[in-house]
C-alpha cells in the first residue's frame, strides 16, 4: 500500500509485505488507515497510523472479513464477515473490541454506508 501527494510526488510504501493489502480507507480525522489483508493467512481487518506505523490486526476469525468502513466520529469500524455461514455486517470499536453483529438474516448483507437519516 502506498501514499503520495496529490501531484504524484513523495510516493511512500506503507506496507512492505507480499500480502494482499486492499480496500484502504482513511479515518475521517486522517490519522489512521483501515484495510483488509491476508497477511496472516486469512482475510482480516487491520488498522495502522497514516504513516504506516502501529499496524494492528483488529479481527481474528477463520472466516473472511472485508471491507472496513469508519464511522464519521472515528470510534467504530463496520465490516462484512461470512463467519456465520452467510454475509453479515458487524461493527466494532476502532481498537477491535466489542464486535457486534448488526444484521442477522438469511440474505447477503454486504453494502456498508455510515450516515444519518434526515428528519422529515
Amino acid at each position: 500500500m502506498y501514499v503520495m501527494n496529490a501531484d504524484g510526488s513523495s510516493l511512500t510504501n506503507l506496507t512492505n509485505n507480499p500480502a494482499h493489502d486492499v480496500y484502504p480507507l482513511w479515518s475521517p480525522d486522517g490519522t489512521k488507515i483501515a484495510f483488509r489483508s491476508d497477511r496472516d493467512g486469512n482475510n482480516e481487518i487491520y488498522v495502522m497510523d497514516a504513516d504506516g506505523s502501529s499496524l494492528t490486526r483488529l479481527t481474528d476469525n477463520p472466516a473472511s472479513e472485508w471491507p472496513p468502513s469508519w464511522s464519521p466520529d472515528d470510534t467504530k469500524i463496520a465490516f462484512v464477515s461470512d463467519r456465520d455461514g452467510n454475509h453479515e455486517i458487524y461493527v466494532m470499536d476502532a481498537d477491535g473490541s466489542n464486535e457486534t453483529n448488526v444484521t442477522n438474516n438469511s440474505s447477503m448483507d454486504v453494502d456498508l454506508a455510515w450516515g444519518s437519516v434526515p428528519v422529515p
